[in-house]
């Protein structure tokens, strides 16, 4: 009987060769990062029942503008005539260091009124808005 001792030379592997299966991961991860961004462009119509997560982010802090039915605008809890705003927001120090802002609006105010208020923050400097929305009640959630 006799043994033979394997040949390390031998052409047969054993191993599967996972460089290829790598390759291909990377280039797929590549593809979805490029491409979801781009899929949340999309704009729901009623945002104000939108089922967002609770941001963590607005605190004290904050700066929110709050644009109310009748057309009233309010930095925080302060009312600011519409003529002025973009001098308050120009001058308001949050903005200058942040250059960023939330809004609330009010969901039957006419979208002109609303973009012509972001026209002006883009104006008096802000980079980043954000937009605050109120999450739906539980019952609404439920027959979803």
């Amino acid at each position: 009987m006799s043994m033979t001792a394997q040949d390390s030379s031998d052409p047969t592997m054993s191993e599967i060769n996972v460089t290829p299966l790598v390759d291909v991961m990377l280039v797929l991860l590549i593809i979805f990062m490029v491409t979801a961004p781009l899929m949340q462009q999309g704009v729901e119509v009623d945002l104000p029942k939108t089922q967002a997560a609770p941001l963590d982010e607005v605190n004290d802090k904050t700066l929110v503008l709050s644009l109310t039915k009748d057309k009233k605008v309010f930095i925080g809890k302060v009312e600011v005539p519409y003529a002025e705003l973009e001098d308050k927001l120009r001058f308001n120090e949050r903005i200058k260091q942040k250059k960023e802002i939330y809004m609330e609006a009010d969901r039957t105010l006419p979208y002109g009124f609303v973009v012509d208020v972001m026209a002006i923050m883009k104006r008096a400097g802000v980079e980043q808005l954000g937009m605050l929305t109120e999450s739906p009640p539980l019952e609404e959630k439920e027959e979803k």
